[in-house]
């Protein structure tokens, strides 16, 4: 059976158009149902408050609403073979059901204001999972530094031994930078919550719709109050949310190359159970550290993203275009690539194997000199007279290392600074609006 477009009047679309138009709209919209739904009812409630709905069309599209949202949470709602998008199809559903009551749910919107909603819906839900999963394995880095906080290892610079270090700055480290990587993706977080239903086709509506009112229902913080600029932010939210996912991208491919060091046999700092590596066909002794090098590629993947959605809507005039379309098939699917990472990594990172006793080796005996040096300018001796005799003594063999450090200082060896470091990232997380989201969400499901 041959579908009519929303769109179409009295003529119809040459196959091979249509084909390349639809595109992968209707594999990435399935992404998109559950939030179209929660949109439509949304809209709809506004239409009854303002008269465009008589209350009983209104109880009777919700119920039916309600039914396709199941469906959608089910994984069971389909897009069907001739259907544009999403949109299109629980229109289609509704009409079915309901008939002309079906087909005034559109009243006062577009498909362009509709599809950003959906989007930022969408994005604000990912980004919840985003930063559950990402506290996750922060807290496992902050466990395991302070686990391992007397574990010392060698630092590097230039891959050369440099200083002492150990365990717990390392972890601690990588809990740090995910602290820090959580701000931008709070600042992402409050652009893409601003409500842009309403805009329509990029100008508005000539209908008394009530913005606030669906920004309300939605639980949004505000409006995209200007219309235009509603529709201009198709992309640049996209884009936004795109490089504060890269900073967390960037943390995980940065831990997973030390962790691909680290466990080679010319380090051996860390093992990795068995369980979580893979082996070759032709060598029977190798446990490789696929999970590290995968996350590592993914993570690199998707810092190229806002690139990809800059070069896709770069330099587009103000309105809507279609080039919109082809973001959506690289910006939906990143999202349960960095979630899978952050889950990996953070199971790896509770089950890793520390070697305690690293320094033991006399190849890391010259990252205490340092230690000399200072040891001697305590004592009373110029910094530069220390580091010259320190020097001396290893180029004429004579330097006999203390294996011992006294780092007090803030975020050193002996005061980590994992509290602290804690409290910035909890402080960050709180400043999220979840629980309103999350509130209203459910709020207008059930009315």
């Amino acid at each position: 059976m041959t579908t009519r477009k929303l769109w179409e009047k009295s003529t119809g679309t040459d196959e091979e158009v249509e084909r390349f138009t639809v595109g992968k709209d209707r594999e990435t919209d399935i992404c998109l149902a559950r939030y179209d739904v929660l949109g439509s009812m949304a809209h709809i409630t506004m239409l009854e408050s303002v008269g465009l709905l008589a209350h009983d069309e209104w109880r009777l599209l919700m119920a039916a609403l309600k039914d396709i949202f199941g469906l959608a949470v089910d994984g069971k709602f389909v897009i069907e073979e001739g259907v544009e998008d999403v949109h299109s199809q629980v229109e289609l559903v509704l009409t079915r059901r309901l008939g002309d009551t079906g087909k005034k749910i559109h009243s006062g919107r577009s498909r362009n204001d509709q599809v950003l909603l959906d989007l930022k819906l969408f994005t604000r839900a990912q980004i919840q999972d985003i930063v559950a999963l990402t506290s996750a394995l922060f807290d496992t880095l902050i466990a395991q530094s302070n686990r391992y906080k007397s574990a010392l290892m060698p630092g590097y610079t230039h891959l050369q031994i440099a200083m002492p270090s150990s365990f717990g700055l390392w972890f601690g480290a990588y809990a740090e930078s995910l602290a820090d990587d959580l701000l931008p993706v709070l600042a992402a977080y409050r652009i893409c919550n601003r409500n842009p239903l309403g805009s329509a086709a990029g100008y508005g509506s000539s209908f008394p719709l009530n913005r606030t009112l669906t920004t309300e229902l939605l639980g949004f913080d505000a409006l995209n109050y200007n219309v235009v600029y509603a529709q201009m932010g198709r992309g640049k939210t996209e884009r936004t949310v795109a490089f504060a996912l890269a900073g967390i991208a960037a943390t995980l491919s940065r831990l997973a190359t030390d962790a691909c060091l680290f466990n080679s046999q010319n380090f051996g700092f860390i093992a990795l159970p068995d369980r979580y590596t893979t082996g070759s066909s032709i060598m029977p002794h190798k446990k490789n550290p696929d999970v590290f090098e995968l996350t590592r590629a993914k993570c690199n993947k998707i810092q190229s993203l806002a690139q990809q959605v800059t070069l896709i809507t770069n330099n587009l005039p103000s309105g809507y275009f279609r080039d919109m379309q082809i973001v959506k098939e690289i910006f939906i699917p990143s999202f349960d690539e960095l979630k899978d990472c952050l889950r990996m990594v953070a199971r790896m990172m509770r089950e890793v194997r520390v070697d305690e006793h690293i320094l033991d080796d006399e190849k890391y005996a010259l990252i205490f000199s340092v230690e000399e040096v200072n040891r001697l300018v305590l004592e009373g001796t110029p910094f530069r007279d220390a580091y010259r005799q320190v020097g001396t003594d290893i180029e004429n063999g004579r330097f006999r290392a203390v294996k011992q450090v006294s780092h007090t200082h803030e975020g050193s060896i002996g005061n980590l600074c994992n509290e602290e470091i804690t409290q910035l990232y909890r402080q960050t997380v709180r400043e999220f609006t979840f629980d309103k989201v999350n509130a209203a969400e459910q709020k207008l499901l059930t009315l």
